[in-house]
């Protein structure tokens, strides 16, 4: 609650004041004021009316215009007669600009960093002057521009978006270098402890829009040039520009609003153009929050445009208390520091809107105008014509023409101390209330002095502001206020004990007597810091310095005495910035107290200083927790937590996300302090996330018990009321409220009777400032003595602390049912529902105890909870308990129940979507019992039971239900009237509303009724509805006209009706398309009825047929000899038809050479040896669906298996012999008889499924015969098959087989790759195999092994060769010659390539004749060689040069194809790559 101290400027002349202006960063106010007799002048004050000895200036004519630099105090004064004049703090001379201006000055606009000053007249010339730091110019305007136009408006084009972080060091060099741009971007801001400098990416913006009265807007760019931009529909009164959507925003005298987007190089393109409501006469425009548009037009009301959202509202006194039904408002102001909204009225009116940032629950998105709430007025003298708000938010200038006052938002003043409240209601006006006794007194005091402080004792009052204190005398019941001195200080803090006042001024603590003699200093050191905070509880007194120490003082003697050793609280709270409450508890053992961070926000915890232990102690009120308390967050899974657990964290979550903004200590209990904390609303990072459904959004009253042993405890918690300004202190049994001026006045306006008012309201008539709450724990005690208050408060502290038994003890001898009931109430909070029971027991509430026994069954401890809460009266806790459980479905019945209907609709559908048409449901019948009819029908309509509930309702007025039916297009209730119509005999009535309501069987209904059969025709052809069409064929049938009958019956789909009508009427040409389409009943009676007809045995075969009867229809299509519909018939025979009718049919194609079809039969009988036996004889062909057939189906006996495996077999043998392998493998398979299934894969010759069958058959034989086939293909190019036959060999263990293999292998490699070392790899491993393998022919087995063995050893005797050839060329030859000694050597190696590499030797070494000599030997030994095949050609060439010898002689087969162009020790040819073992032996 605030109120504003009103201070009058004293111009040096009297006169009219035209404009005043506030400059943006110091605390100045420029006014111009006018007079005939002593011409134009313009004063500089401060914010108290003190005029500035050097801000005096006069002219003979008035002043046009006043603008203020950005931040330094430069004032610019635009003259009627066209000259400008600027002052400059400090300096002696102001200074006048060139004569520029030939008119008016109407416009003078800064740039945003002050180095611009753009000015404007009437004719339309505009100038930009440069102007220096101290405010001079360089002799001429930069630009100007004359633009035919009296110029209206400027608004400056905002610079573009920068770094926002800026090097602030070579900002500081670039300002030192004498850079104006960047010593103005420097914004110094002394703070109450500190210097800071902030660094703000503020660039000068040259760029601006100008207006004028033609319409015309003009763009002048950063380089001066001008353009044109557009247009506007009148005289441009203002120009506004959108800084989020980078919008221009023009508004004319005639009202025409248009937007026009903004390019980075000015260019304009219009988005939007509206015509705006109101008076034109002098309306004001200004913004009143990002994109809100506030319009004053001289009515009732401000017009809020809402260009965001494309809305509008208005905010209006008309009816509000205090105003004048004929007042208006003339002009409007917006602070956005403290969104608040302020306008002058007519009548001298000063009114604020505040704009609510408060998170809303409801669930429904509120209105433009709910967000704005009014305040109470401030009242002056004259009408207002102009406001606006100071550099200081708290700054308000008023001009009402005759004078100009400078309103001071102050804080209303107030003070709780022994029972005595004293409240400020206005400047220097204070209500007092003396609450001890049975009654309350109540005084008024009027000061002389506007009070910005006061503190009261039981016998004095103090107030001050901050430069004299005034003490004042109250007698012993109030009745009587005197003053009992008062003297001059600059003091903002102040306290009064005894006959003594206690002042902080000057860095120190002063005792003064009344009158102001000083008797004692209480002085800091350096080290301690300053006071900032003093506060005195009984005889204990603290005091909080500016660097964290607490200091406490006993006053019960003489003189202030140190109670204790100081604390230093910026020791224990590491991020400490300062004190901004201290107090201390009543016999001075504790002292609580809050902080301020480091960075400047308020700390979210309550510290208590233990003066006795030494220690610290917090409660934060963000996370509702105290330091000792084991919760980790406030979403944590609260399973696992015991019943009072889950009720400390319920407790923490509904208090949790505040600070605390007051704190209090009870003047006789010490360990009980109360706080006020207000919610802090907090950014959502994620969208989707919902609030906490515990979190309570108002300011919270939370009262906590401290103690050593058990810390911070949580006592109690309720939300303020809304009533309720601020927690003022706290008396034992009352809290003690400051209300808010507006409920103040509501009430003393009020009728309401004496009886009804609260029991803390003064005497009738008179307003009182104060509510007292009683303590939850108090309720009906008010008036108890103080033992029983004693025992009720230790009562409180052990049921907080858990401790049951000493509880019980304290209130043992109190017998008042309210103390029990007051204890249930406890329980709801600390969730004892065994103490709950006891308690409603001795209450003898025997409702309670039964809810609370049936509520035992529900799951939840909240549901059981709540249901205690409703039965004592605590609908709030009740709510909050369903919330936190979300069991919506009881909050719903709960808001029923409790007639919040509302509540309940927005439950049901956001939550309990459910019960959604019930609540609807409930809620029509409430409004109905209301006798509301016409709003309860949408919701029996929602709930889909108006077709029953709305005819109900509004039976007795049959024309509102006539209307309600004629509007609805529900075809039930069209129905409905028209079946009441009809009972009424109002046929033409009924026929109208059915077939309104599309009821096409009633309405033939009554034509038939009314025997016009040729409309009821007419309506079932063109609808076709088959219940209509029926009724009309039954009337046709009564009057004998069978032919239409037959025909509504076949339309009514009533096939059964039609043909009997046939059958009695002969009708046999239609009774067969009639069978057709009727179901299978009817079309064995209609097949019957051909069966006796002569000539007709093929309808009744077909009708027997479609009708699923295949054993009539057979019988007697081979009665009648119908072999055509009895090969339609076989068709559809299954293996359920009768063996006997199968076997028939059977013989039956077997006559006729059907054999493939006799053969399905055959299997549908399950015949198989027969059909198989067809199947060989006849070649009947085999596919997979007839094989199918013939597998009979699993059987659990031994013996139907076996036979079923017989007939898998044989139906094998059968695709066997008509080459069907596939098939046959599947069903060898499936007789379990793998080898067959094999080989019958093997004779497919499909690769891939033989490889993959014998990997999943797992049998060494079907392995081995893998491996043999796969040797059959090209296994030397694919690696895959090879891989497959090494791993099926290995297997099945066929070890000969697999030696075999890889002797293979190698000799591949040696033919036709002449890789030795691959084949050497080979042939171990075949020797390695074979050394494993279990022949049976033992020496045969050893013969194998030898001659592997020899054949290994010769191939590693020539790599040996080959590989020491690098080293020893001549040992190699002599090797490669000894070699060519060994028996056998054509078993391992080829002769030719040991010639060849002996060969390639000697022709290297250039030995000719030993080379020809070689090849001469390779001819004896191998006569019919092709030499080329084992040495190079390019070398046999050189040979015979070498020698002279031709070429051609004794070449032999040299030239014939496939030369070999590679010497043989090199590698040629591709290497196959290897997917199994390596050949290669390691040994080698």
């Amino acid at each position: 609650m605030a109120v504003y101290f009103d201070f009058k400027v004293q111009p040096v002349y009297a006169g009219i004041n035209s404009c005043m202006r506030w400059h943006n960063t110091h605390q100045l106010l420029a006014v111009a004021t006018f007079s005939q007799t002593h011409g134009g002048s313009v004063n500089i004050y401060y914010d108290e009316g003190e005029s500035l000895a050097e801000g005096t200036f006069q002219r003979s004519f008035p002043a046009m215009s006043l603008a203020w630099h950005p931040t330094k105090k430069i004032l610019a004064i635009g003259w009627e007669n066209g000259e400008i004049l600027i002052w400059t703090e400090g300096e002696q001379v102001s200074q006048d600009l060139p004569g520029t201006h030939k008119a008016p000055v109407n416009v003078l606009e800064w740039g945003s960093s002050g180095s611009r000053l753009v000015s404007a007249d009437s004719n339309g010339t505009v100038g930009v002057w440069k102007i220096d730091n101290r405010g001079r110019t360089g002799g001429s305007p930069q630009v100007k521009h004359d633009l035919d136009q009296d110029l209206t408006h400027i608004v400056f084009k905002p610079p573009p978006a920068s770094d926002p972080g800026p090097d602030i060091s070579q900002l500081a060099k670039a300002a030192v270098s004498g850079d104006e741009s960047a010593l103005d971007m420097f914004s110094w801001k002394k703070g109450k402890n500190n210097m800071k400098m902030q660094a703000g990416a503020v660039g000068d913006s040259n760029a601006f829009f100008v207006g004028g009265t033609k319409g015309g807007v003009f763009y002048v760019n950063d380089a001066g040039k001008v353009a044109p931009s557009f247009e506007a529909d009148g005289p441009v009164e203002r120009l506004l520009y959108y800084n989020d959507r980078n919008v221009l925003v023009t508004i004319t005298n005639n009202l025409m609003m248009s937007q026009h987007t903004v390019s980075p190089e000015g260019s304009t393109k219009e988005i939007q153009k509206v015509k705006l409501s109101g008076k034109i006469d002098e309306p004001v425009f200004n913004w009143a929050g990002s994109g809100i548009v506030a319009t004053a037009t001289g009515e009732t009301v401000i017009r809020m445009w809402d260009l965001a959202n494309d809305d509008n509202y208005v905010l209006s006194i008309d009816g509000q208390v205090g105003y004048d039904p004929s007042e208006t408002i003339n002009c409007v102001a917006y602070c956005p520091e403290k969104e608040t909204l302020a306008a002058g009225t007519s009548n001298g009116n000063m009114v604020t809107w505040k704009y609510s940032t408060t998170p809303v629950t409801s669930g429904k998105k509120p209105e433009g105008e709910e967000l704005w709430m009014i305040q109470p007025p401030a009242r002056l003298d004259g009408i207002i014509t102009q406001i606006m708000w100071g550099s200081n938010k708290h700054l308000l200038a008023v001009n009402t023409v005759e004078n100009v006052f400078i309103l001071s938002q102050h804080v209303m003043s107030s003070h709780f101390n022994n029972q005595i409240s004293v409240v400020q209601t206005g400047p220097c006006q204070l209500t007092i209330d003396n609450f001890s006794g049975g009654s309350v007194s109540h005084q008024e005091l009027r000061t002389d002095i506007q009070v910005k402080g006061v503190y009261t004792t039981q016998e004095h009052i103090a107030v001050w502001n901050e430069k004299k204190l005034v003490v004042y005398e109250l007698s012993s019941d109030s009745s009587l206020i005197k003053a009992a001195g008062n003297f001059n200080t600059e003091s903002t803090v102040a306290c009064v004990h005894q006959q003594n006042v206690y002042a902080i001024e000057n860095g120190k603590v002063q005792v003064h007597t009344f009158q102001g003699t000083v008797k004692q200093l209480i002085n800091l050191t350096e080290l301690e810091g300053e006071p900032c905070t003093l506060d005195i509880n009984g005889n204990y007194m603290v005091i909080g310095t500016a660097l964290g120490v607490i200091k406490l003082y006993d006053l019960s003697r003489r003189e202030a005495k140190p109670h204790c050793n100081p604390k230093v609280i910026a020791d224990v709270v590491g991020h400490f910035g300062g004190i901004l409450s201290a107090k201390c508890n009543c016999n001075g053992t504790k002292v609580s107290l809050t902080i301020r961070k480091s960075d400047g926000k308020v700390d979210p915890c309550l510290y208590v200083w233990d003066v006795e232990l030494d220690t610290v102690q917090f409660f934060n009120f963000h996370s509702g927790c105290s330091d000792q308390d084991e919760l980790d967050s406030l979403n944590m899974d609260q399973e696992g937590y015991a019943e009072e657990e889950r009720g400390k964290i319920e407790a923490a979550k509904m208090i949790a996300g505040r600070c605390p903004k007051s704190h209090y200590w009870d003047p006789t209990e010490n360990k009980l302090v109360v706080v006020e904390a207000e919610f802090v609303a907090e950014e959502v990072k994620d969208k989707n996330s919902r609030k906490n459904s515990l979190q309570q959004t108002g300011t919270m009253i939370i009262s906590l018990f401290t103690t050593p042993e058990n810390g911070i405890m949580l006592q109690d918690s309720f939300t303020m009321d809304g009533h309720h300004s601020s927690l003022m202190g706290l008396s034992v049994p009352f809290y003690f409220f400051v209300k808010k001026s507006s409920d103040v006045l509501d009430e003393s306006q009020s009728e309401v009777p004496v009886t009804q008012r609260p029991q803390t309201s003064a005497p009738p008539g008179v307003p009182t400032m104060v509510s007292r709450r009683t303590m939850r724990d108090f309720v009906g005690l008010e008036g108890a003595d103080k033992s029983t208050r004693d025992a009720m408060m230790n009562f409180s502290f052990y049921l907080t602390i858990g401790n049951m038994d000493d509880a019980f003890k304290a209130i043992k001898l109190i017998k008042s049912e309210s103390v029990w009931e007051n204890m249930a109430k406890m329980c709801v909070k600390t969730r004892r529902l065994d103490v709950a029971t006891v308690c409603l027991g001795n209450m003898c509430h025997a409702r309670g105890a039964k809810a609370l026994r049936e509520a035992a069954k529900e799951p939840e401890l909240e549901v059981k909870v709540a249901v205690l809460a409703v039965q004592l009266g605590l609908n709030e806790d009740a709510e909050r308990l369903l919330i936190s459980c979300k069991r919506y479905d009881m909050l719903n019945d709960y808001y029923q129940a409790s007639g919040q209907w509302t509540k309940a609709l927005e439950t049901a559908e956001m939550y309990d979507r459910i019960h959604l048409r019930t609540t609807y449901y409930n809620y029509a019948k409430h409004l109905e019992a209301k006798g509301e009819y016409k709003e309860a029908i949408p919701y029996f309509e929602k709930s889909e039971t108006h077709r029953f509930e709305v005819p109900r309702m509004l039976f007795e007025d049959l024309q509102s239900l006539e209307g309600y039916i004629m509007k609805s297009k529900d075809k039930a209730l069209r129905k409905w009237w028209a079946q009441y119509s009809e009972s009424q005999g109002d046929m033409d009535t009924a026929l109208q509303f059915y077939e309104a309501g599309q009821d096409y069987l009633s309405l033939v209904r009554v034509y038939c009724y009314c025997g016009n059969l040729e409309k009821a025709a007419e309506i079932c052809n063109e609808t076709g509805d088959r219940a209509a069409c029926y009724h009309l064929a039954r009337q046709h049938e009564n009057q004998d006209q069978i032919k239409e009958a037959v025909h509504f019956f076949t339309r009514a789909q009533s096939y059964g009706n039609a043909i009997r009508l046939c059958k009695e009427n002969e009708m046999e040409d239609q009774l067969m398309n009639l069978a057709l389409l009727s179901n299978p009943q009817d079309m064995g009676e209609a097949a019957r009825y051909y069966e006796e007809v002569p000539g007709c045995q093929d309808k009744a075969v077909m009708l027997y047929h479609k009708a699923g009867h295949f054993s009539k229809a057979l019988e007697l299509a081979f009665r009648t000899r119908q072999f055509g519909a009895l090969q339609l018939i076989s068709e559809d025979l299954d293996d359920k038809t009768d063996p006997e009718l199968l076997q028939k049919c059977a013989d039956f194609f077997l006559d006729n050479n059907q054999f493939d079809k006799a053969v399905d039969l055959l299997a549908k009988g399950r015949k198989y040896w027969e059909a198989l036996n067809l199947c060989m004889k006849q070649h009947v062909a085999i596919t997979e669906e007839l094989c199918e057939r013939l597998t009979p189906p699993k059987g659990v006996a031994e013996n139907e298996t076996e036979e079923r495996n017989k007939v898998l077999e044989g139906i094998a043998e059968v695709c066997m012999q008509q080459r069907q392998y596939h098939i046959a493998t599947k069903k060898f398979t499936q007789a379990g008889n793998k080898m067959k299934a094999m080989k019958a894969l093997l004779k497919s010759g499909d690769t891939e499924k033989i490889v993959f069958f014998a990997g999943v058959s797992r049998q060494k034989e079907i392995y081995v015969m893998a491996a043999n086939y796969l040797q059959s293909l090209d296994w030397r190019k694919d690696p895959d098959i090879m891989k497959s036959i090494i791993g099926f060999y290995t297997k099945g263990r066929a070890l000969e087989s697999l030696s075999s293999f890889y002797d293979a292998c190698a000799q591949v490699e040696i033919d036709e790759f002449q890789n030795y070392e691959k084949a050497f790899g080979a042939l171990s491993e075949a020797y390695k195999c074979m050394t494993k393998a279990k022949m049976k022919n033992q020496s045969q087995q050893e013969d194998k092994m030898a001659n592997l063995k020899h054949r290994c050893g010769l191939i590693k005797k020539f790599l040996q060769a080959r590989r020491v050839y690098d080293e020893d060329s001549d040992e190699s030859i002599k090797q490669c010659q000894v070699l060519l000694e060994e028996n056998e050597l054509d078993s391992a190696i080829r002769v030719g390539d040991v010639y060849g590499f002996i060969i390639e030797h000697y022709a290297k070494k250039e030995k000719w004749k030993a080379a020809y000599s070689a090849m001469e030997e390779m001819r004896t030994k191998i006569p019919t060689v092709n030499m080329a095949y084992y040495i190079n050609i390019r070398t046999i060439e050189a040979i015979h040069k070498a020698l002279d010898i031709p070429l051609g002689r004794g070449i032999g087969a040299e030239k014939i194809n496939g030369l070999r162009t590679t010497s043989p020790d090199e590698e040629v040819g591709e290497e196959v790559e290897e997917e199994v073992d390596d050949f290669i032996d390691s040994e080698v």
